[in-house]
């Protein structure tokens, strides 16, 4: 079946979805405004009520942001617009950027994170800082997730140990207990689920209990995969996209996430109580591609919020 081709799911007999069905459940996938501009209708791409992610790239502006999240509330699904700390000059800013969300798109969910610039435009540093002004809490946001590293943060921790992320871990899962709204752990995609699961068993045993959303790239050409990857400083997963790449029977055919996926869904039915709660797609193939993947796999629970309509 070619990548782009649309078929519905076969149905489930039992009506309980199944290893990668029952992974794929409830997942979210990111867009940005300009990606989303080109695509006509969500509800013929993502379930009704995806939670989709809205990445603001240090420079779009809040317009911008606003719209998109407001287009996706309109189409019925629930926009989680990120807040980048270091593009946030002040606490004023962040209050504006709040009510804005919430009056033009009901916005009550936020990726709080440090963002990807070096230098910050203000005083904010940290996704910890922005929490700890309590504007998200005082303007109700239900859920908020904050950034997981699996493989480590050079940025956080040069010397390439994780002392720094296991520290601002501690202080977020400090910080979910006294916070009214819902939290889980975002992180960036990879490539091994052995990685995953490791350090998603490593955190249980230190006393952190934030679920996991885990970041899965969606089905792409391998040469965007390493790019992005490079870009994004994925770490020991990369190796799996180099083997592949020394293989050149496959250098033509796009790279589909079914490995880590199932290899995901199976410790998850093992092992019920893992961190491991949700799959979020970064659609680096973009965000038709992706959502054609999902339909095709994901069983009754992927199906589009309107599966008639022209994709």
């Amino acid at each position: 079946m070619s990548l782009l081709s649309f078929r519905k799911p076969a149905p489930n007999p039992s009506g309980t979805p199944t290893g990668l069905e029952a992974l794929l459940e409830g997942y979210s996938i990111e867009v940005m405004p300009r990606t989303a501009e080109k695509v006509a209708d969500f509800r013929a791409l993502l379930p009704a009520g995806t939670r989709v992610y809205i990445a603001h790239i240090d420079g779009t502006e809040i317009n911008d942001m606003v719209a998109t999240a407001a287009r996706l509330r309109a189409e019925g699904f629930e926009p989680m617009p990120h807040f980048p700390a270091r593009s946030i000059p002040d606490q004023a800013t962040l209050a504006d950027w709040i009510a804005r969300y919430q009056g033009e798109a009901d916005v009550t969910q936020g990726l709080v994170l440090a963002g990807g610039i070096n230098t910050p435009r203000g005083t904010f540093n940290s996704s910890m800082q922005l929490l700890e002004t309590g504007l998200f809490d005082k303007a109700g946001f239900t859920r908020l997730h904050v950034a997981g590293h699996p493989e480590g943060n050079r940025d956080i921790d040069p010397d390439g140990s994780d002392k720094g992320v296991m520290d601002a871990l501690r202080w977020k899962q400090a910080f979910a207990e006294r916070s009214d709204a819902q939290m889980a752990l975002a992180t960036q995609f990879l490539f091994d689920a052995k990685t995953a699961i490791t350090w998603a068993e490593r955190l249980k045993a230190e006393g952190i209990d934030l679920p996991i959303h885990l970041g899965i790239a969606g089905p792409a050409k391998l040469q965007t995969l390493i790019k992005f990857a490079i870009t994004c400083g994925v770490g020991a997963s990369l190796s799996v996209l180099q083997k592949r790449a020394k293989d050149v029977t496959k250098l033509l055919v796009p790279f589909e996430p079914d490995a880590i996926l199932t290899d995901l869904a199976a410790h998850k039915a093992a092992t019920p109580d893992s961190l491991i709660e949700s799959i979020h797609f970064f659609p680096l193939g973009g965000i038709k591609t992706n959502a054609k993947w999902a339909i095709a796999n994901g069983g009754a629970s992927t199906v589009p919020a309107n599966p008639d309509a022209d994709i």
